[in-house]
């Protein structure tokens, strides 16, 4: 029940923006931070996740369910991919894989106008990953116990807009 609250609020934010604008073609990206990840060992660079993370994962893939990707991105790490694979699984869509140093360069511009993305990220990487799309910095670094936020930011012409929702 509170998964389908969260859907509907999900589409309903995403309907605010609507205006004038309408007939331009729309970019809409929804970027996360991976679920939580296995601290066991400090040395370990590229870690799974926990039981706890596996969960996450299941739950961004509830709360995202009503939305249908065209792509979905993630660093090559294991927690970033396993944090959006039931995603691409029930989607039947690749991940794709981005480097953050050339996070919405060009190329990524072009694959992605029009369409619907999500990306899966880092603490240090969604927010700016997002304050790119938006062409202004509005988010900071999160926390690295945050692994609860949901950035979406539609592009529809030259108008640029985003929602921060955090999801438990």
């Amino acid at each position: 029940m509170k998964t389908r609250l969260i859907s509907m609020l999900v589409l309903i934010f995403l309907g605010l923006g609507q205006s004038s604008c309408d007939s331009q073609e729309t970019s809409t990206y929804y970027l996360i931070r991976h679920a939580e990840k296995d601290r066991t060992d400090p040395t370990n660079k590229n870690p799974h996740l926990t039981e706890a993370g596996h969960e996450r994962a299941l739950k961004w893939k509830s709360v995202l369910s009503s939305i249908k990707f065209n792509h979905i991105y993630s660093t090559d790490y294991h927690r970033t991919i396993e944090t959006v694979t039931p995603i691409s699984e029930t989607q039947n869509l690749d991940i794709e894989f981005y480097n953050p140093s050339e996070m919405f360069d060009e190329n990524f511009k072009a694959q992605t106008k029009g369409k619907v993305t999500l990306i899966s990220g880092h603490s240090n990487t969604a927010p700016f990953f997002a304050n790119r799309i938006l062409e202004e910095e509005r988010y900071e670094e999160i926390d690295d116990s945050n692994n609860a936020n949901l950035y979406i930011v539609e592009i529809r012409g030259e108008h640029r807009s985003a929602q921060l929702l955090h999801i438990e």
